[in-house]
């Protein structure tokens, strides 16, 4: 059984706890000690000379991070290494999120929302499909899945159009009882998008009544984040309150120029919530999202860059008002003219963003798109820029707070046993980082770019990822996580 000594660290445990000097003992799979001394006082059953001694003096020992919001469902099966991800830090992925799920459907057509998880991807009928192909793949990454709402409507619903019948609602519930029988962590939805907007919220309520039997939690991508993010939120707590399920608030933001600053009004709406029933959120560290393109979103005020277009693909990684130009076409046109494709869309104030990250119900999601040719840069750098540019900067927050927001936080709110917390008996997914170095380097201009700090990351007992002149991925010992169940091979 391999030993591995993690010795003279700050560690951050991931309760938001104070952080204190000691040293984590880790043997095979699980953390076995943590405390003060442990070199001196290992177990009898362990000689000295089979333990590997790692100097931390400088540097923090965390739990491995947790990704609430990522759209990683098919890139953990294609790319298994995970480098953007392992090189944060992260050590475990929320899938399925915004309603789009890779099970249960099979599809050989790439139509919107579900391109963003890549063409060619929907094999798995099944979530036990999916499940397995994810432990053959053996990814770097341990895999948390959500089932998404618009992935049960596409494989249940014939006009998406309309709202489901009742013999699609009939099919939709048993394909997602399926699912949570099969280990998924709940149900997501996507209601902003086209595909899924016709949904009404008894649709979607009747849905997360069996989440709920099964103890599963409901994520949303609400139906408007902009004029009418109000209302999405009334809508959003009261079908999870109707269908007695945690809420999470997927990336939440105040969307466009006429909305800023109005999280002064949705963040104490979600605490009126959250007085009645449980309520979480996430968020990622910038002022830009990013989907697909949309001619809707285009509004000719905010800055949109192109992440790809399979019409032009030349002109990945642009301004839309620049290919306008060129064009001598208005932006709407532009948009219309290089779909289908995908856009960075520059949509929030920073003020915004600061008062949502500092909100103690809020946990860290990259909401990354693996698939985009020119990709937000949050793919590579959310969780260091967090660290460095809102704890270590900006100081919203103590490090320890900031790392329950990566890890004890998020695996309380998805239900994710046995990770996000150092303590005896866990699940040895660690992180070791210099808390005066980790820093995002990614950039919209030059998205795809390793973090720096980040000293080694172990998943599951294994050292998984080390820092040196080139991001390396030592092995994969990621696992398919189950709902339910402590911990899954």
């Amino acid at each position: 059984m391999k030993v591995t000594l993690l010795h003279n660290g700050r560690v951050v445990d991931g309760s938001g706890d104070p952080s204190w000097t000691g040293d984590v003992l880790i043997a095979g799979d699980r953390i076995l000690r943590t405390g003060v001394g442990l070199r001196e006082r290992l177990p009898a059953d362990i000689p000295p000379d089979e333990v590997e001694t790692v100097d931390c003096t400088g540097l923090a020992i965390a739990p491995g991070f947790i990704d609430a919001h990522t759209h990683d469902d098919a890139i953990v099966l294609r790319d298994p290494d995970g480098l953007p991800k392992l090189s944060q830090g992260i050590t475990t992925v929320v899938t399925g999120n915004c309603g789009i799920s890779l099970a249960p459907f099979v599809t050989d057509a790439a139509k919107p929302p579900l391109n963003l998880l890549g063409a060619g991807s929907f094999r798995y009928p099944t979530m036990a499909a999916y499940r397995d192909a994810v432990r053959a793949a053996q990814p770097s990454l341990n895999v948390a899945a959500l089932v998404g709402h618009t992935t049960l409507r596409f494989a249940a619903v014939a006009d998406l159009s309309q709202p489901a019948s009742a013999d699609e609602r009939a099919r939709m519930a048993a394909l997602l009882e399926a699912s949570l029988a099969d280990g998924a962590h709940g149900l997501s939805s996507g209601l902003f998008y086209e595909e899924a907007y016709p949904a009404p919220a008894d649709e979607v309520t009747q849905l997360a009544r069996i989440v709920a039997r099964h103890g599963g939690i409901y994520a949303t991508h609400l139906r408007s984040e902009m004029a009418q993010i109000i209302e999405a939120l009334h809508e959003a707590g009261d079908t999870a309150f109707e269908a007695g399920v945690p809420l999470v608030i997927s990336h939440h933001k105040c969307a466009g120029p006429a909305n800023w600053g109005r999280t002064r009004e949705t963040l104490p709406l979600i605490d009126q919530l959250g007085a009645r029933q449980p309520v979480a959120m996430d968020v990622y560290p910038y002022v830009a999202g990013s989907t697909v393109l949309r001619e809707d979103l285009v509004d000719g005020v905010i800055d949109v860059m192109l992440t790809w277009s399979d019409a032009h693909p030349e002109h990945t990684g642009r301004l839309l008002s620049a290919i306008a130009d060129d064009w001598g076409v208005d932006q709407k046109t532009a948009c219309r003219r290089l779909q289908p494709g995908g856009a960075c869309y520059f949509q929030m104030t920073e003020e915004d963003v600061e008062r949502v990250i500092a909100h103690p119900r809020t946990m860290i999601g990259s909401d990354g798109l693996p698939h985009d040719r020119h990709p937000h840069p949050r793919l590579w750098g959310a969780f260091p820029r967090v660290l460095a540019r809102y704890w270590r900067e900006r100081q919203l927050f103590t490090l320890e707070q900031a790392v329950h927001k990566m890890t004890g936080l998020t695996a309380r709110n998805f239900r994710i046993a046995e990770r996000g917390l150092l303590r005896p008996g866990m699940m040895a997914d660690v992180v070791v980082f210099d808390p005066a170095r980790i820093a995002d380097t990614a950039t919209y201009d030059t998205p795809i770019s390793a973090s720096i700090g980040i000293a080694s990351v172990h998943v599951n007992g294994v050292r998984a990822y080390a820092a040196g002149p080139q991001p390396l991925v030592l092995q994969r010992a990621g696992r398919m996580l189950t709902r339910g169940t402590p911990d899954a091979v």
